[in-house]
């Protein structure tokens, strides 16, 4: 009789204490597959995904206004924000912080980082999370010198190879490390659509050479560079040469591998993507190690110090997660809203006064590769000037010059529509156009007859008045 009261006591223990333990067990997993379904943040409650080709919520104080402008900055997707939420209030903790108010926040980051890798084809720890892609570009430059200062002769000086159309982040990081007598810098030009050639990177590469940085779509045109073949070039000349690129524009857009690519670092940025500014990554190879520039608290795996900011970088691993379940539909879509565009503003105003600056094709291979990002249109408008049409669309169409007019009065053009050659008739009236996620065919469409009329009204201000008799 004891024995059995002693048996049955054991087994009510025992259930009692491993009952909670396969449940903690059970949560901790799904926790890590779905962070943010585990603290209670869901995307609309049901966890359904906001549709592509759906129409956002107006924005207060731009009412009205149709934005086509998505390649300087993506809206924050309903699905992002949603998931953010919880972490600007209620799961608050510190992910460093090993008790109950900092684990949730630490497998909320870990799970962004997981699906971040997820999203490049990569490994979570190859995965960086930065403040913003300037970060990223910066840190893999001077990274990229002072590794090789390390290997190089006493006296010899770290060299760097980028080309004509990088992004600011890249082209004045390394011209500050010129003027500081830190490296030297090649630049590689581009073909009419604004292309890199393999061969003429591999013809700048030498003993000297610490880094081939070039960025996968430019930022501007939306051009698509062979980074592989770059990669590939540039390494049979010296294999000491570390390849990075900028993918801010291209991550989120069309797909990205980092081992496709054969990149040692890739930059990629959280608003580009739907996800909230003052968030990106840096991807760095296996077993690069890079010397940290921030200093504190080593976080990151003691890459990179500062204390994480939850909130930006759960919305990051969410955008990466929309991409990973509806990317193809996502450029698909996109592709089809620009390309309605272009048929709507030629058909309006004629094929003969307008030029795409952009290496369009409509459509992707057989290999789902595009030649061009699928959002972004680069339109010059001959007889017109950029600024003055964008300034009569003023509240009603959101759109972008794309760098093309410095100075609308002296005529000077962007260095990237210069390199790529656009007759100064076009480059003055080109119109950057970028869609996306949620642009819709309505918005396209009036969209067309707005920026129409605006090029209009900028040809009756031009005509010559008649004398009076």
């Amino acid at each position: 009789m004891v024995r059995a009261i002693v048996r049955l006591l054991v087994s009510a223990f025992s259930a009692a204490l491993i009952a909670p333990a396969v449940s903690l067990v059970s949560n901790f997993i799904g926790a890590l597959r779905r962070p943010h379904a585990a603290l209670g943040a869901s995307m609309h409650g049901d966890g359904a995904r906001s549709a592509v080709g759906s129409a956002l919520p107006p924005t207060p104080g731009a009412e009205g206004c149709l934005y086509l402008d998505y390649a300087a900055t993506c809206p924050i997707y309903p699905d992002v924000a949603a998931a953010m939420a919880p972490f600007f209030s209620v799961q608050w903790g510190n992910p460093s912080s090993p008790h109950v108010f900092g684990r949730p926040t630490k497998l909320a980051v870990d799970g962004a980082r997981a699906r971040v890798a997820e999203l490049l084809g990569c490994a979570p720890s190859e995965v960086v999370f930065t403040s913003c892609g300037s970060e990223s570009d910066n840190w893999a430059i001077l990274a990229a010198v002072e590794l090789a200062r390390a290997r190089l002769a006493p006296g010899e000086v770290p060299h760097v190879v980028t080309s004509a159309i990088e992004h600011p982040a890249v082209s004045l990081c390394v011209d500050a490390l010129v003027r500081e007598g830190r490296a030297t810098v090649s630049r590689v030009g581009v073909d009419a659509w604004g292309r890199v050639s393999p061969a003429d990177v591999a013809r700048e590469v030498n003993h000297r050479t610490a880094l081939v940085s070039v960025m996968h779509a430019n930022n501007e045109v939306g051009t698509l560079q062979p980074i592989a073949a770059i990669a590939t070039a540039a390494r049979a000349v010296n294999d000491a040469v570390l390849v990075h690129t900028d993918a801010a524009q291209s991550v989120g857009k069309v797909r990205v591998s980092v081992d496709a690519l054969g990149v040692d670092m890739l930059t990629l940025v959280g608003h580009k993507m739907g996800a909230p500014k003052g968030v990106g990554a840096l991807y760095v190879r296996a077993g690069l190690r890079l010397p940290s520039f921030l200093h504190g608290g080593g976080q990151e795996g003691g890459r990179r110090a500062g204390t994480e900011c939850v909130p930006l970088i759960v919305g990051l691993g969410e955008a990466a997660a929309i991409w990973l379940e509806q990317g193809d539909e996502i450029a698909a879509h996109s592709a089809t809203m620009r390309d309605r565009l272009l048929s709507a503003l030629e058909g309006r105003l004629g094929h003969g006064r307008v030029r795409v600056n952009s290496p369009i094709a409509f459509g992707p291979s057989k290999a789902g590769e595009w030649p061009s990002l699928p959002n972004v249109l680069s339109l010059g408008v001959r007889g017109a000037r950029s600024g003055d049409v964008l300034d009569r669309l003023a509240s009603r169409v959101a759109a972008s010059a794309g760098a093309a007019c410095h100075s609308h009065a002296s005529g000077q053009v962007s260095g990237v529509l210069g390199e790529l050659k656009v007759p100064v008739e076009y480059a003055l009236g080109t119109l950057r156009l970028s869609v996306g996620r949620h642009t819709t065919a309505r918005e396209v469409d009036a969209a067309a007859e707005l920026i129409a009329s605006a090029v209009a009204a900028g040809d009756s201000c031009a005509q010559p008045r008649t004398a009076l008799q």
